[in-house]
């Protein structure tokens, strides 16, 4: 048998996740839903959107919308800084950026440390987090991005502000 082919115990027990933050909290990611991170770069206003909107940018010849995660979730806005991270996701045929305060690493978690969010964590039936994952001293959620970006449930998404999970830290919200 080729060793090199045949994935390994523990990759086939964990699953690849990108981690990022937004206000000090901890998320993640799957990576295959993740097409690339880049520094923001020039983002064209467009007028009448959601405030999460900040614009429009074009990415090597498509123009992809950038939603602000701090935004959506309720969170006080932030200029971009050196930290600053693009992630560029696709979701079925649709190529989105979500701009996060940071990026902070590709990681392998064992499938155990992962956990389903319980139905508390829910707002109004959606299911944006899929589950909590622990990886050493640190607990990160875990988003579902198809469902957190889907333009039938977003609004819904940016009303609850993921932050307000009970036990979680509150941040200063939006206003």
């Amino acid at each position: 048998m080729d060793s090199a082919r045949a994935p390994d115990a523990k990759q086939a027990a964990s699953a690849q996740f990108v981690g990022f933050e937004i206000d000090g909290q901890k998320y993640l990611f799957r990576i295959e839903r993740i097409q690339e991170i880049i520094t923001p770069g020039s983002v064209t206003r467009v007028p009448d959107v959601a405030a999460y909107v900040v614009g429009v940018s074009n990415l090597r010849g498509t123009i992809i919308p950038i939603i602000d995660l701090r935004l959506l979730f309720g969170i006080k806005a932030r200029a971009p800084n050196a930290d600053t991270r693009t992630i560029v996701v696709n979701i079925g045929n649709r190529t989105m950026g979500c701009m996060v305060d940071s990026v902070s690493q590709v990681i392998r978690i064992p499938v155990d440390q992962i956990h389903s969010a319980p139905d508390a964590v829910a707002a109004d039936g959606q299911r944006s987090v899929e589950g909590f994952a622990r990886a050493g001293d640190d607990l990160f959620i875990l988003l579902d991005v198809g469902s957190l970006l889907d333009p039938a449930s977003i609004a819904i998404v940016h009303r609850a502000g993921l932050p307000g999970i009970p036990g979680l830290p509150s941040s200063d919200k939006a206003s």
